[in-house]
């Protein structure tokens, strides 16, 4: 390889290589969660191979790569310079990322000016986000899921029904970087950077999922809804095993900045309570909205998505995050249960584990940790096994089997988290040990045994999930005026 750069004629981002002689038989980018084949051109003295640095997932728009480090895989064929390790580049900065090549590595990092990221540059932002003369607030919300790792959850289904019954509502939604792809009509704005920084401090409402990250001082005329992301079975925030004077103040300073909580039932509603020291303030009981979608959605749209055949049984394995661990657990070999079952299986890492983790592949396994709405692969799986994940009251809804896979109750329950009630006696499907139990449970055990359990964890956990919780929660939104219809 003779030449490389980081943008075509037209500014588009992709990485060009170019070349004398044989060209190279393939070109590929192959990341943790994304990769991109090149496109090649030339047959005589010279080669090109143009690499897109943007790519479609799961049937969704063109969107940039997203953030981390991308291995330039090169099968040379017949070209004897195709040394992707000969290569390198400057950081370049493009419109909708920012990439650098070097000793065949591309790194690709979102949008934002360095000094926005780090030392006097992100002090300086902060401050003025914090003393500066504060701009008026617009007709605007700002959400935020996960951290910006995804635009979903409850979030997403407030959003979309904001969007239908107040269109004159501005929506900004706060993400890691341009490859989280937001709903129509809304605005992305890249976490760190100037235009996050401003629609974090001029919106009216903010409605988020989790913590609110980095600095935050709330606006006169300011409102925060805290729509949580799961009804809890393991111990959460002052509940947590062990005393930490700091985790306390943590908790406390957090959730004061909430002006409501939202809850999917009585039952999360007690406990988050009393987990955050959230008192004297609303707690809106109205059903979860991200679970709206699990009353009219059959899962076929997301099947075809998926490219799974019809009639296919489908699997979803999808555990919560550990407090040792970064990666998904690996408790299960999703090739070996496809196998047992006759099934496709999903695997669904936890939003912890999106960046630190690397999808897993295998004959009929599909690694959804990066699909953008759990509730509609939950609509498309005939069965769910999970461990200790929320997910577990969300699924409920459906009334399809379900199966708990947990080799490390003893250690997850005593040590690591502990739980808010008994497991094993609530359970509504098998609680197994090991892959060779789930797998005996998957083909011999009947659901239908579990149906009088399954209706008492439907009564206590999802009372309000008739799939109008959207409608509800916006309809306070607008009647307490913390946005207008606009």
């Amino acid at each position: 390889m003779t030449d490389a750069r980081l943008f075509d004629d037209a500014g588009i981002p992709v990485l060009e290589l170019s070349g004398e002689g044989p060209r190279p038989a393939s070109v590929e980018l192959v990341g943790a969660r994304a990769r991109s084949r090149a496109r090649l051109h030339g047959r005589g003295r010279t080669w090109r191979a143009v690499v897109p640095l943007h790519a479609a997932r799961w049937g969704g728009p063109e969107l940039p790569l997203p953030t981390g480090r991308y291995r330039l895989q090169v099968d040379g064929g017949e070209a004897t310079d195709a040394d992707p390790s000969a290569l390198h580049l400057p950081d370049t900065a493009l419109t909708s990322l920012r990439a650098s090549l070097a000793d065949g590595v591309v790194g690709i990092t979102a949008p934002v000016d360095p000094v926005y990221l780090a030392g006097e540059g992100r002090a300086a932002i902060e401050r003025r986000y914090a003393t500066g003369r504060a701009e008026p607030l617009e007709n605007a919300v700002f959400f935020e899921s996960f951290y910006g790792r995804t635009a979903g959850c409850n979030p997403l289904a407030i959003d979309r029904e904001l969007a239908r019954v107040a269109p004159g509502v501005t929506r900004y939604w706060s993400v890691v970087d341009l490859s989280v792809e937001v709903p129509e009509g809304a605005v992305a704005v890249v976490e760190g950077s100037p235009e996050w920084w401003r629609a974090r401090g001029v919106s009216r409402l903010l409605v988020v999922n989790d913590w609110l990250r980095r600095r935050f001082v709330r606006r006169r005329g300011q409102t925060v809804l805290q729509t949580w992301h799961g009804t809890p079975l393991k111990r959460l925030a002052l509940h947590r095993p062990g005393f930490d004077p700091r985790r306390a103040l943590a908790v406390a300073r957090e959730s004061r900045r909430w002006n409501v909580l939202l809850a999917q039932s009585p039952y999360a509603a007690r406990v988050l309570r009393k987990a955050y020291a959230f008192l004297g303030r609303p707690v809106w009981v109205e059903g979860y909205p991200r679970d709206d979608a699990l009353q009219r959605d059959d899962g076929l749209e997301t099947r075809r998505r998926l490219g799974i055949r019809p009639g296919e049984r489908v699997l979803l394995y999808a555990p919560t995050w550990r407090d040792d661990r970064e990666k998904i657990v690996d408790f299960v070999d999703p090739a070996a249960l496809a196998l047992s079952a006759d099934a496709v299986v999903l695997v669904r890492g936890h939003t912890r584990t999106l960046h630190p983790g690397s999808d897993v592949d295998g004959p009929r396994v599909i690694d959804v940790t990066g699909y953008p709405d759990t509730a509609r692969l939950l609509a498309a799986a005939d069965a769910l096994i999970t461990d200790y994940s929320s997910v577990m009251f969300d699924f409920a809804i459906t009334g399809k089997p379900m199966y708990f896979l947990v080799p490390d109750l003893e250690r997850y329950r005593g040590e690591m988290r502990g739980f808010y009630f008994d497991l094993l006696e609530l359970a509504p499907g098998p609680v197994v040990r090991s892959q060779g139990d789930l797998e005996r449970a998957l083909a011999e055990v009947d659901p239908s045994i579990f149906t009088e359990r399954y209706t008492r964890w439907q009564r206590l956990f999802a009372p309000r999930d008739d799939g109008r919780a959207a409608e509800r929660v916006v309809a306070r939104i607008l009647d307490q005026g913390f946005v207008d219809r606009g």
